[in-house]
């Protein structure tokens, strides 16, 4: 008999599962997409419910479309969206829409932790208080809707609200509890300290398991929903930057994985939790069991190009959109693009700046202000690197995954912009292929994650950067890199005065 994994890759725009054999080949995949809701500017939520309804439906397809046998299907685990706070009542019954990683209403509490605990609370959570995180939102829950706090009993991050529904048995696994910065990473356990600072109950706090652990198997109830047989077993999972990592075969230090998606993620495996960057990185538990990962966060990296083509060229297929804007000048003819369209998380940890063209032409045309764009994302990445070189973290290898490694003209950019040899994967699947690869050791098929990656992670073409353009590059990215503080003043004032006439 046949036996398979499913890793689920729980997006911010849809869900995606893929179901893999002993040799790390996809035998099947499945997607379904869902709402994001943006009530007020600022605002970014999500029904939990659709992302439950998503992925049993495209489990579902598997079986029913794909032929996959449910008696085939041995483990489950998961690639999650981080920091999305779901919180639930005493029966296990969502309070309130989900608020994202990338929502940014959370200022007033992120400075009121600054306030309370300083460097302490870095010291503690090796990260510093920012917007998308998990805990500056049960602040401002508790603050802005008591009534909703008062029948607040836990909370999860989106799939372990997934895999809670799956198995009956609440959990967060140990990445996506460092991203919640309520986790001591030194003590590897909820952070009692920060707990009793802010008043929240350290109940609320759900059990901590490995990414490979099992978290249970499938209910009587949800088997009838999905399909899935009640032998099947359910495994931690991990983020979906930990299950990126994973999945890019980013599993030693003189690696770094860049990844394009809604936001982009310059990450770099860690070994442990010995590395200090004062908070200017954040850091925290790998899916690998007993190692680190660091990161810098772009928040609209493909999301900067989808909404310029939503707005700008709606009608015209992607790929050639990209295509024509390969055929434009190094540099778009003069212009420059700071892809702030949502705030920033690293190096600037602003939610109120926003984008800006520099440089805007009459000679140009929609293919420089595409090609813009994109070295506008990539120049933003380049601001993380540098971060890595400021402290002494050497690395040789950039692996690209996501929306970035699917044009060979952005892979090359890529290795221009950083002057670092730029490889992508021959079976890219990103986070998805991580939760597979979990699930697959989590059930003794392999030993470790490291023996798994060696049948299911594949490496394709080098780029190797092009001297003369890496030149060119590194005068224009001077320019870039003054951009934002030489703008965020106008930028906070137009974002207050936009808040006034709301």
């Amino acid at each position: 008999m046949n036996e398979y994994v499913i890793g689920v890759d729980l997006g911010t725009s849809a869900v995606k599962v893929s179901a893999m054999n002993h040799d790390g080949k996809i035998i099947a995949q499945q997607s379904y997409g869902y709402d994001l809701h943006q009530p007020h500017p600022g605002y970014n939520e999500q029904d939990p419910r659709d992302w439950l309804y998503g992925t049993t439906i495209a489990i579902d397809r598997l079986i029913l479309r794909d032929g996959i046998k449910a008696e085939e299907i041995k483990g489950i685990s998961f690639s999650g969206q981080m920091h999305g706070l779901v919180l639930l009542d005493a029966d296990g019954q969502v309070l309130r829409p989900a608020m994202l990683w990338n929502d940014t209403r959370t200022t007033k509490q992120c400075e009121e932790i600054k306030a309370e605990m300083g460097d302490k609370f870095i010291e503690i959570t090796g990260n510093r208080a920012l917007e998308g995180f998990t805990l500056p939102k049960l602040l401002w829950v508790k603050e802005n809707e008591p009534e909703i706090w008062a029948k607040a009993k836990s909370f999860l991050l989106p799939k372990d609200y997934v895999r809670y529904v799956m198995t009956g048995k609440q959990a967060i696994d140990y990445s996506d509890a460092t991203g919640t910065v309520l986790f001591d990473i030194k003590k590897n356990t909820w952070s009692k300290e920060i707990c009793e600072t802010f008043d929240i109950p350290e109940s609320m706090c759900p059990p901590l398991i490995r990414s490979i652990d099992e978290a249970g198997t499938v209910t009587n109830s949800y088997s009838m929903f999905s399909g899935l047989k009640t032998t099947t077993k359910v495994f931690g999972g991990g983020g979906d930057n930990a299950c990126g990592a994973v999945g890019a075969g980013i599993l030693k230090p003189n690696m770094v994985m860049s990844s394009i998606g809604t936001s982009g993620v310059i990450l770099k495996y860690e070994p442990d939790a010995n590395v200090d960057y004062h908070g200017a990185l954040q850091y925290e538990c790998h899916a690998i069991p007993d190692t680190y990962y660091s990161m810098g966060v772009t928040l609209a990296a493909g999301h900067s190009l989808n909404w310029f083509k939503h707005t700008f060229a709606k009608d015209e297929d992607f790929t050639e959109m990209v295509n024509r804007a390969a055929e434009r000048p190094l540099g778009a003819n003069g212009l420059i693009f700071t892809p702030y369209v949502v705030g920033e998380r690293t190096p600037y940890a602003d939610a109120d700046i926003r984008g800006s063209f520099i440089g805007v032409d009459s000679m140009q045309n929609k293919y420089d202000f595409v090609r813009a764009v994109i070295e506008g994302i990539t120049f933003s990445f380049r601001d993380i690197l540098n971060i890595y070189d400021q402290h002494g973290q050497d690395f040789d290898t950039v692996v690209a995954i996501g929306g970035g490694a699917k044009s060979a003209f952005w892979l090359q950019l890529q290795a221009d912009i950083f002057n670092k040899k730029v490889v992508s994967l021959t079976n890219e699947q990103g986070p998805g292929l991580g939760a597979a690869m979990l699930a697959a050791v989590g059930l003794g098929w392999f030993d470790s994650l490291q023996d798994c990656a060696k049948k299911f992670v594949h490496f394709g073409k080098v780029y190797e950067p092009q001297s003369a353009a890496v030149k060119k590059y590194d005068e224009l990215y001077k320019i870039y890199h003054q951009i934002y503080d030489q703008t965020k003043d106008l930028s906070h004032q137009i974002m207050k005065l936009r808040n006034s006439w709301d």
